[in-house]
């Protein structure tokens, strides 16, 4: 194998790093939860902000999907649109079927 190719796979020190901020990014609102310390909307909206931190977190040190260069900006925009198309096909379908069960209901 290359360097180039061991490169863009991470390394030690890289998966390290991204486990342990997945760890934190894990307990702390656990934690939250568990204290009860903390009204429920702080503590919903303090999990939703750690869980998009934990999503950017897996999306750079586990995927390496990253901005830097045409290959990495080329992955990127092909996960985000392949997550477009799944929010897309689901929120949809739960629209559609939501609706068709109001009708159904009169």
């Amino acid at each position: 194998m290359s360097s180039q190719n061991d490169a863009a796979h991470g390394s030690v020190k890289s998966y390290a790093v991204g486990f342990l901020l997945s760890v934190v990014l894990t307990v702390v609102p656990f934690w939250l939860v568990m204290s009860g310390g903390f009204d429920k909307w702080t503590t919903v909206i303090t999990i939703l902000v750690f869980a998009v931190v934990q999503i950017a977190v897996h999306l750079k040190y586990f995927l390496h999907l990253t901005l830097t260069n045409e290959e990495g900006r080329l992955n990127t925009l092909t996960f985000l649109f392949s997550a477009l198309i799944i929010v897309l096909v689901v929120g949809l379908s739960i629209w559609i079927i939501y609706a068709s069960n109001a009708m159904m209901m009169h």
